[in-house]
């Protein structure tokens, strides 16, 4: 069973200002994280927040799994003041 997966508008715009191949890499690990948000290369953050790793960018993301929902709340390009 999926997970519902809703990006959050600070997360979309950042998406829309990527390089359209980063854009594809990013769109294909957010189907990824849709099926299965405990997989692949994550972090556990401050609860309920997570992170994952596409390359040089990563993804930040809430997972409610009462609801089996998850929000990402940030796509950024990995920089030394990422964290």
């Amino acid at each position: 069973m999926n997970w519902t997966l809703l990006v959050a508008k600070p997360a979309r715009k950042a998406l829309g200002k990527l390089p359209d191949r980063d854009q594809v890499r990013i769109e294909q690990a957010l189907d990824q994280l849709e099926r299965d948000p405990f997989s692949g290369d994550i972090k556990r953050l401050k609860p309920p927040g997570w992170r994952r790793r596409v390359g040089n960018y990563r993804i930040f993301y809430d997972i409610f799994p009462d609801e089996r929902r998850i929000v990402v709340t940030a796509i950024e390009r990995r920089t030394s003041t990422t964290y």
